[in-house]
């Protein structure tokens, strides 16, 4: 079976005459109706849009009901999800000038349908509307006992928000029409709302064989084992389940389209991310909020929002991210690998990693960057003439101006056209697990009067070709006058920014750096750890004029250096302040680090700087 994230031209749904611009169709007078299931109401509406554009569809306020059994079913390739049949609830195909307002109605959702897919469309806004599960994909578990002895711990659940079962000793979650086990977990902090500190301690091993009794109402013991201490009495588990089955319903994925707006749309759920968007051309969220439904702890199963092989701009501003379980953002793109060249300036790919199989790499007229996977620097450009599929893992390049002779060892493929600039403006990031954004487009970047406070790193400029496989290395941020409140308080070695290739025990530093041109400068950081700054393979990097204040929020845990510089070229870290700390502040600088300057920092004694070992 052929899979592929191209335009679903078979979509029967869409096939009609007549162009009427600047008409609004009230959905309700379409069969569309509150208290009921409204899917096939508006599956037979947007069919009726088919060759039609300035049309807006809005549903007066009310609360609407989507269930999978009428929605439009097809085989969709999410990146960064896992691929399947999808089930959806608005599939918006081959449209053009279409506007979805909500008019701040509630979309309930039921089961794995997929709420919106945005394919081949141009000019679509979704607005005013908020998205939510009445059964979340996860469960949330107020740890009301435990004994460490018996290697057991009591759970209390809302049955009715959190229906679950035991079976012959193993603990099932109720869903609507099938049942999770127990899989990926983590413990949250009811006064902070977010994860509780130092929160991979008490991570549980439910993939192990573990034993479960119901000994109440929504109450259950189990007997497992967590990777240093059972979660404190009070604390909230959340489980949310585990590959391949907790990654299939994203609340917006948007593909192959361009001239994209979401604007006053709010996500509660999902089983997946909020918004995947990719190879789309100028996407904008605007007061776009992801946030956990009442009485809930945590909103989407992974990132908020999440971007891959997009270009143009994308412009993210006004907007509130909280309790999700991944990231707030990611924007990047794709290696690909080589698995062999075929001649005749042909290579024979493969999509590197399993959720991103069925990605759409390249089009003809596309500029490419071969490179070494061995260093993930490139040797090489050229333009994509053609890209011929084999199935949803491999695929045939074609490339004009191949080079006659390829170097020896593993080789990728990185694609330069489809790299967006990206603008982050006024959003505010807070309470969730991983990190607040992570960003390797080689488009400008600007990052600028956010509010940061994440379990993990601040924004994470990294790259791997690895393990995600995400390209590339940046060549334009600038990051300045934002906020960054307690980065890190998973405790570990957590920055506010942290620039560095992701890289195996097999690679190494080549012949140059990855990162380049990243400007840091006017920002306000209150840290309980010191860490500042860590840049890996990185030039040009200036870190200018921030303020660093000690935090008393959690305990004090400086495990690192405050500035932490390998293999890096012409960096200036001048005039930053740091107070209250009580320490001397550290700066680690490897020996095979070139043209670094170090001064007016007050907080930092001018004789901490020492030399590490280079980087491999």
């Amino acid at each position: 079976m052929l899979i592929q994230k191209s335009v679903l031209v078979s979509f029967a749904l869409f096939s009609a005459p007549a162009v009427v611009l600047g008409e609004t169709i009230i959905a309700t007078d379409h069969g569309v109706k509150t208290g009921e299931d409204a899917t096939f109401a508006v599956n037979r509406l947007l069919k009726s849009l088919e060759g039609r554009s300035g049309i807006t569809i809005k549903f007066p306020r009310g609360r609407y009901e989507f269930f999978p059994e009428d929605a439009y079913e097809t085989h969709r390739a999410v990146s960064n999800h896992d691929n399947s049949i999808k089930r959806i609830a608005f599939p918006l195909f081959n449209l053009e000038g279409i506007t979805i307002d909500g008019d701040g109605s509630e979309f309930i959702f039921k089961g794995r349908t997929s709420p919106f897919a945005v394919d081949g469309s141009t000019g679509i806004t979704l607005t005013n509307f908020s998205i939510d599960w009445e059964r979340t994909f996860h469960d949330e578990f107020e740890v009301v006992a435990h004994n460490s002895e018996k290697k057991t711990i009591t759970l209390q659940a809302d049955p009715v928000k959190y229906p679950n079962r035991v079976n012959h000793g193993e603990f099932l979650s109720v869903k609507y029409d099938w049942e999770d086990r127990l899989g990926s977990n983590i413990v949250f902090d009811p006064k902070t709302r977010s994860p509780i500190y130092q929160t991979t301690d008490y991570h549980a091993n439910f993939n192990r064989p573990h034993e479960a009794k119901e000994v109440g109402p929504g109450r259950f013991e189990l007997k497992t084992s967590f990777r240093k201490a059972m979660p404190p009495v009070g604390s909230v588990l959340i489980s949310y389940g585990s590959n391949p089955t907790s990654r299939l319903v994203p609340g917006i994925h948007l593909a192959n389209s361009k001239d994209i707006t979401l604007e006053k749309v709010t996500i509660k759920a999902a089983g997946g991310m909020g918004v995947i968007a990719e190879r789309t051309e100028n996407i904008r969220l605007q007061s776009v909020t992801v946030t956990s439904g009442e009485g809930r702890f945590v909103a989407t199963r992974a990132d908020a929002t999440h971007f891959i092989g997009c270009k143009g701009l994308i412009h993210m501003e006004d907007c509130l991210f909280e309790h999700m379980l991944d990231d707030a953002t990611n924007v990047h793109g794709a290696y690909v690998k080589v698995v062999r060249p075929l001649g005749n300036g042909q290579l024979l790919c493969e999509i590197s990693h399993f959720q991103q199989w069925g990605l759409i790499f390249a089009g003809a007229g596309d500029k490419v960057a071969l490179l070494s996977r061995e260093t993930i620097l490139p040797f090489h450009e050229c333009t994509v003439e053609d890209l011929e599929i084999i199935n949803e893992r491999r695929f045939v390049l074609t490339l004009k101006g191949m080079p006659a002779e390829l170097p020896e060892g593993p080789l990728s493929v990185e694609n330069l056209t489809w790299n967006p600039d990206f603008n982050m403006i006024n959003n505010v990031v807070r309470e969730n697990r991983a990190r607040s954004i992570l960003v390797t487009t080689k488009g400008k970047v600007l990052i600028e009067g956010n509010y940061f406070s994440s379990q993990m790193h601040g924004i994470l400029i990294e790259g791997d070709n690895n393990k995600w496989y995400e390209s590339g290395a940046v060549q334009d941020i600038t990051i300045r006058n934002n906020e960054f409140v307690n980065i890190g308080y998973e405790a570990t070695d957590r920055y506010p920014l942290y620039i560095a290739p992701l890289l195996t025990a097999e690679q190494r530093m080549g012949e140059g750096h990855y990162h380049r041109n990243i400007r840091f400068t006017n920002n306000r950081i209150k840290s309980f750890t010191g860490h500042f700054v860590h840049a890996t393979s990185t030039t040009n990097l200036k870190v200018e004029d921030n303020t660093m204040t000690f935090s008393e929020d959690y305990p004090s845990s400086k495990k690192y250096p405050t500035i932490d510089l390998k293999y890096c070229d012409s960096v200036s870290i001048k005039n930053n302040t740091f107070t209250g700390f009580g320490e001397t502040l550290d700066v680690l600088v490897s020996n095979d680090s070139t043209n670094i300057v170090i001064e007016e920092n007050p907080g930092i004694e001018p004789n901490t700087e020492s030399k590490a070992s280079p980087a491999k």
